[in-house]
Order: C-alpha cells, then sequence, then structure tokens
C-alpha cells in the first residue's frame, strides 16, 4: 500500500481527493437525492480524518472540501426535487412561464427533406425560472433559435416530466413563438455577430468544410451534414466537433506566442492571454469543456503572474472542485467528464509515454506525437464506450494524421470570425486558407471511417464503460508484468490473426447471392434488388438519412444503381436522395403519379437536375428489365393526391419484384384504402417476400395478407419509434399465416438469398447460411 500513499503525498496531488469528493457528492445527489449529498459528505470526512496522519495536506484539502460541498450542493438539489413546477409536470398542465435563456439553443434535426430550417426544425434550449429553478425547452426553430443566453423570454406550453439525475425541474413543450422577448445582453449580441460572420464567410467553401469549420471553431454543429457528423463519430473525431479545452489552448498559446515575439513580459503575455480566454468562452458558450479549460488556463495564468509555474495538475483538480461547486449539473455532463479525462491523461500520462520512447531511442517530436493521442484515446475511450456503444479502432492513427492541421484551422477559423466584422474580403481570404486543413479534416474522418472494422460494437451505459476500464487497467497491469507480457501480445496477435481473415479479408457480410436486402435505415424504408451484375442493383427509397443508406451501399458493395425508384415523396422515403446521387452513378429516377408534399417533389427535381439524372414517372402496368430481374407496377392509379399524410401513403408505388429468390412485393406505405383497391382490380399480389407496408403498421388488412401468403416478412422499421411500429397485432397476423418476420431495428440488414432451394434469408453479423 505504500504507491497510494507516496501519489497523494506528491504536491502537485494534493487537491485531487478533494475534486474527486466533490464530484462524487454531486454525481450522487444527482443520481439519487438530496440527502446523499450529506451521506457521502460524512463518509469523504471520516476518509480524511482516517488518512490525516499518512498524507496531511490531501487530507486537510479533503476535510475542508466535503462539508463545504454537503453545505453549498444540498439546498439547490432539495429545491430541484421539491419544485412546484414537478408536480404540475406529472398533471401534464399547460403554462405560461417567465424565463431567462441560460444557453444557445441546440438545433434537433429532422430527417431527410424536412430540414427546412437549415436541418433543423426544433431546438432545447434551458432556461431559469426568476425562482433559479431550470427549465428545459422544447420548441420550433423559427424564432427560437435566434435567442441569445440572457434574454428574457415568456413561454406558453405543455409540462412534461424532467429526466431522472439532472437539476432541470422540468421540460416545457412549446409549440408557438416566444412573446416579451427582452434584450439580449450587449457582449452575447457581439459573440453572436461574430458567430454570424464566421458562418456567413464559410459559405466559400463547399458544403462539407463550410458546415465543419464553424463547428471546429466556436461548436456551431447546425451546418455539419449528416454524412460528416457519422464519419467524425465512427473515425474518433468527434471531439473536434465541439468546443474543447483544446481550442482554447490553440488560441492563447497562439496569443503568447505573438506577444513573446513582440517582446512582452510575463505580465503582459499572462493578461493577453486572460483577454483571449475570456472572449472565447464568451464567443463559443458556457460548454462544459470551455468552462473546465477557462478555470484551469485561469488558475494557470495567475500562477504566471505570481511567478509560480507549476504542475497542470493542481490547476485541473482546482477547476474541477470551482465548477461543479458553481454548476452542479456538470458532475453528469459528459463533456465535462471527456474534457476531464483527456486532461489529466495528458499531464500524468503523456509525457511519461513519451519520456519512455525517447529512452529507447524514439525522436522527441515523434514521441510526443504518438503520446499524446495514445494518452488521450484511452483515457476518454470507457466514456465514449458508455455513451455510443462503440468503441473506436482508428481513432489513434486519425488524430495523429490530422493534429497538425487542427491548430491553423482553428486560429484562421477565430481570426476569420474577427475579420468579419470590419472587412468581409478579409474574412474569406482567412476562411479560404483554412479550407485545406478542414477538407483535410473531411477527407481524413472518410478515410479511417471506411476501413473495415473502424468500430466495433460494446456494451452502452455504465456497465460498458465499467467494462471497457476494467479491461484496459488489467491489460496495463499486465503489459506492466515481463513475464506475462510476450504470452499478452502474442494472444493479442494470436486474437487478431483469426478476427482479420474472418471479418476483413472474408467478412460474413454480405452474403454470397443475395437477391433482396432490407437496409437498416431506421424509421425508414431503403430495399435493395440485386441484378446478375456484379455490384449493380435497383434501390426503392432511401430512408430518412444518408449516412444509413450509404453504409447499406457500400456494405453490399452496390456501385452502380440503374434506377432509384421512390416509393412516394415523405422525408422517411427520400432522405438520402442526394448522397446517393453524389455517391453513386445512378441511371435515373423513377417516382410514381403524385407529387406531394409539394416542398418534397422541388426538392427532389432540384437534386436530380443538379446531379444530371432524369426523372421517370411510373404508370401501373409498365415492366422494366435488367439481367436477372423484372419490376413489374401494380399501383395506384393516377389521380389527383392530397397533401395528407394518409392520401400520399395510399398514392405509393406498389412495385412485384421477380428475383431469383423468387416473387417480392414491394408496398411503399400502402394503407387500407389502397389495399382495398388492389383486391378490388383483381391484381395478382402473390409473393414470396413481402416488404411489409407502412414500417409494421396496424393499418395492413388480412384479405390483403392473404392475397400475398408470403413465405418472408420484411419489416423496416426504426427502433424506439414513437409511432408503435411495428404493431403487434400485424406481427401475430403474419406468424399465423407462417411467415418468417425480419425486423431491421431487431435483425439489421436483412438479405433474401437466391439461388438455392426454399426461401434462403440471412440477417448482417449471423453465420453464413448453409
Amino acid at each position: 500500500m505504500a504507491v497510494p500513499w507516496k501519489a497523494l503525498a506528491d504536491p502537485r496531488a494534493h487537491l485531487v481527493p478533494a475534486a474527486l469528493a466533490v464530484w462524487l457528492v454531486a454525481l450522487c445527489g444527482l443520481r439519487w437525492t438530496w440527502w446523499v449529498v450529506i451521506a457521502v459528505a460524512v463518509v469523504a470526512t471520516a476518509l480524511a480524518l482516517v488518512l490525516l496522519r499518512r498524507c496531511r495536506p490531501a487530507a486537510l484539502a479533503l476535510l475542508v472540501t466535503s462539508p463545504i460541498a454537503a453545505c453549498w450542493l444540498s439546498p439547490p438539489l432539495h429545491a430541484a426535487e421539491h419544485h412546484p413546477l414537478r408536480a404540475a409536470a406529472t398533471r401534464a398542465e399547460v403554462v405560461e412561464l417567465r424565463l431567462e435563456v441560460v444557453d444557445r439553443p441546440r438545433g434537433l434535426r429532422s430527417t431527410g427533406f424536412a430540414a427546412k430550417q437549415g436541418g433543423v426544425d426544433s431546438v432545447l434550449l434551458r432556461a431559469e425560472l426568476d425562482d433559479g429553478g431550470q427549465v428545459l425547452l422544447l420548441a420550433p426553430a423559427k424564432r427560437w433559435r435566434d435567442l441569445l443566453p440572457g434574454q428574457p423570454v415568456t413561454a406558453r406550453g405543455a409540462l412534461a416530466l424532467a429526466r431522472e439525475g439532472e437539476l432541470t425541474v422540468a421540460l416545457l413543450r412549446v409549440r408557438g413563438p416566444p412573446s416579451e422577448v427582452g434584450p439580449a445582453p450587449v457582449w452575447q449580441r457581439a459573440a453572436e455577430s461574430l458567430r454570424a460572420g464566421l458562418r456567413e464567410a464559410s459559405t466559400v467553401l463547399d458544403p462539407e468544410p463550410a458546415g465543419l469549420l464553424p463547428a471546429l471553431v466556436v461548436g456551431d454543429t447546425e451546418g455539419v451534414l449528416p454524412r460528416v457528423d457519422h464519419e467524425f463519430h465512427t473515425s474518433g473525431l468527434s471531439h473536434l466537433l465541439a468546443v474543447s479545452g483544446a481550442n482554447l489552448a490553440i488560441l492563447c498559446g497562439a496569443v503568447l506566442l505573438v506577444l513573446r515575439v513582440v517582446g512582452a513580459g510575463p505580465r503582459t503575455c499572462a493578461a493577453g492571454a486572460m483577454a483571449a480566454l475570456v472572449g472565447f468562452v464568451v464567443l463559443a458558450g458556457a460548454e462544459p469543456s470551455v468552462l473546465r479549460a477557462a478555470v484551469m488556463g485561469a488558475i494557470a495564468l495567475l500562477a504566471l503572474v505570481l511567478g509560480r509555474e507549476r504542475s497542470a495538475l493542481p490547476a485541473l483538480a482546482a477547476s474541477v472542485v470551482l465548477l461543479v461547486l458553481h454548476d452542479p449539473a456538470l458532475a453528469v455532463a459528459p463533456g465535462f467528464g471527456l474534457s476531464v479525462a483527456a486532461t489529466a491523461a495528458l499531464v500524468l500520462l503523456a509525457p511519461r509515454w513519451a519520456e519512455a520512447m525517447r529512452c529507447r531511442g524514439v525522436p522527441r517530436g515523434i514521441a510526443e506525437a504518438l503520446a499524446v493521442p495514445v494518452a488521450a484515446h484511452l483515457a476518454t475511450a470507457p466514456l465514449v464506450a458508455g455513451l455510443s456503444g462503440e468503441v473506436s479502432l482508428v481513432a489513434v492513427l486519425a488524430n495523429l494524421v490530422v493534429a497538425p492541421v487542427v491548430a491553423p484551422a482553428t486560429v484562421l477559423g477565430v481570426a476569420a470570425a474577427v475579420l468579419a466584422q470590419v472587412h468581409d474580403g478579409a474574412a474569406r481570404l482567412a476562411v479560404r486558407l483554412a479550407g485545406p486543413e478542414v477538407s483535410w479534416l473531411v477527407a481524413v474522418a472518410r478515410w479511417a471511417s471506411g476501413v473495415p472494422g473502424a468500430s466495433v460494437r460494446w456494451p452502452g451505459g455504465w456497465t460498458g464503460g465499467a467494462l471497457l476500464a476494467v479491461a484496459l487497467v488489467v491489460g496495463w497491469a499486465l503489459l506492466r508484468l515481463k513475464r506475462v507480457r510476450a504470452l499478452l501480445v502474442a494472444l493479442v496477435l494470436g486474437v487478431g490473426l483469426v478476427l482479420v481473415p474472418l471479418d476483413v479479408v472474408a467478412p460474413r457480410w454480405p452474403p454470397p447471392g443475395w437477391s433482396v436486402v432490407a437496409c437498416d435505415v431506421g424509421q425508414g424504408d431503403a430495399v435493395l434488388l440485386a441484378t446478375a451484375e456484379r455490384g449493380r442493383a435497383v434501390l426503392v427509397d432511401t430512408g430518412p438519412d444518408p449516412v444509413p443508406v450509404l453504409g447499406c451501399l457500400r456494405r453490399l458493395g452496390v456501385r452502380r444503381i440503374p434506377l432509384v425508384v421512390l416509393s412516394h415523396l415523405h422525408a422517411d422515403h427520400i432522405g438520402g436522395l442526394a448522397e446517393v446521387l453524389a455517391e453513386r452513378e445512378v441511371g435515373a429516377v423513377a417516382v410514381g403519379p403524385a407529387r406531394v408534399p409539394g416542398w418534397a417533389w422541388a426538392e427532389v427535381v432540384a437534386r436530380t437536375r443538379s446531379a444530371g439524372v432524369a426523372v421517370l414517372e411510373l404508370t401501373t402496368g409498365q415492366r422494366l428489365d435488367w439481367p436477372g430481374l423484372r419490376l413489374e407496377v401494380l399501383g395506384p392509379r393516377a389521380g389527383p393526391v392530397e397533401e395528407a399524410n394518409t392520401a400520399v401513403n395510399n398514392a405509393s408505388l406498389v412495385l412485384r419484384a421477380t428475383t431469383a429468390a423468387g416473387r417480392v412485393l414491394l408496398t411503399g406505405d400502402v394503407e387500407l384504402a389502397a389495399q382495398a383497391e388492389l383486391l378490388d382490380g383483381g391484381v395478382d399480389l402473390r409473393a414470396d417476400v413481402l416488404k411489409v407496408p407502412h414500417h409494421g403498421a396496424r393499418a395492413t388488412s388480412p384479405a390483403f395478407l392473404d392475397a400475398v401468403r408470403p413465405s418472408v416478412a420484411l419489416v423496416s422499421v426504426g427502433a424506439g419509434n414513437r409511432y408503435g411500429h411495428p404493431s403487434g397485432a400485424l406481427l401475430d397476423a403474419l406468424a399465423r399465416r407462417g411467415a418468417l418476420v425480419l425486423r431491421t431495428d431487431r435483425d439489421g440488414d436483412t438479405a433474401v438469398l437466391g439461388g438455392g432451394p426454399g426461401t434462403r434469408v440471412a440477417r448482417r453479423g449471423d453465420p453464413l447460411p448453409p
């Protein structure tokens, strides 16, 4: 037990137990109840008394901070738990509240082309009541998205229960615009002017880097395209999409460098860096990682002014104490935890690992470049795994490759935001200079996310995070034992030699001989029909977003699409069209007779015209042939269609595909009226495979199922959707008729195979069928 006492005796670590205790006190209070704060503080105080003789400074810090944390944090937690709005929220009361906006509204992306307001149709924002209670607002983007922190507003809406483990007393669902809107503080208006200037200047770049630059600099992610967002998460670069302490370090470092070049003294340098620090916090907003870095930076700059430069560890511990006492909600904020873990790794691990590599002959620059991303990735991996349910295997390499361009892109982006206030041309020049760096980030993320096995699934939540943390600690401990080090390395190599040939060289997906695949695109449709030509397939619908359908095409090796069929023009069927047109060779796009909703039809016309692809109208009775595939149009009948959802659903194209796996009936979202029309018209609906109408909604008649008599039913549906799809009654009806039901929400991509006896199926990740 000597090592822990020595670690606590280190002067740099005196505040670490205090920081952990304050964090734990707030965490327990939020997860359970206010009186747990007092209980945890009592335990921490008793532990401090036990440690007092062995490591006096650390014990004294713990002895002081624990009671302070209990006294400081328990009143607001008690007040939040017993706030009157909590009782009103249980009754879903409609109320009108006078509020003050706490942070910038965060946009929620809509699906597909429904993003009529820059990809956002609703926003989330925190606001504070006059009595100090906090409310989370879910509001329409129009007029709400432009509010700034510090603005007083009046909001009317229906109350709902807040999530557990938060200080928020209720959720307010707002439908109308804000009223009695007061002015924002002058510094917030100045900051928004800077952010708007950066967004406007960024439009000189292509759409992908143009949306990424504001995210990289100030955390404005509304312009980030869904595909880029997915690729950054898969490649382990998602931290670049949120403002973090790294941004602050880059900016303050640049200011210090300039001041030192001109010969400024330590105090002048510290004052200049402090001004940059305050300005950037206002510009970027009070994000958890920014607040952590700002407090830590302020403490370090104060030490610089006093001539007492010390290790960053005390500054980090002090920042945790101050920030959690100021805002207990940070104790459960993912961004705050990731920021603290990464910084602690850079302070404690990276220098030692870099020094160890230098002792083995690795040049200093290379050693530091390797040690920093490895330390940060390993320290944050348990938290990332718990949050996302994935572990990136390419994150270290991807971060290493992009590291040289992050700093210049950030500095140039900040310069563009400032220059936009005085000269548009100068701002655009700064953005153009940042363009190659931002484009490099996009290219690296795309390459890394496309590597086979770039990320692996992992249990999510607290259990998954703790499991990975234990695995990392055990692995580190084993590597320190020389006798088992060689055995461990051999074991890892052996597992790699087994898994790499199976999952990369000879992957289990796609299954050979696939004829039909229902892609897992969430709450939407995307079905691929293979032709006899390798790498070529017809695509029916494109899902709500581009990322899932592009991933499905990539996994199946589909490079050419002779025809994209849009069964109807709802967003969950056409959302990925633009990216499919951009990323694959498409022969034509086919639609039915309906041209509603009008905005969606206008988008389809614009996207196809931009891509130079023809739009065809399919009519009942029409037949299309490719090698190994035939499509026949069974419905609908032509006629005027209203914009009501049911009418649009019933205007879906109904197709019968003849494939190597048999007959496949593709039904779009047809409901009872359209099904009855097909039955009354005497249409032959018999099929081996049924793409179940409308994601398994209840509106499918027994007579329709009797007419189809499928052996396989494919349900394209999103997990946890708010519509209750698929209907249990419909699933029971299919089962009673002997159909094998495959659901994308549970089975992922699902394939029907041809070339063998009977109807064979495969789910992505299953062993290959015989």
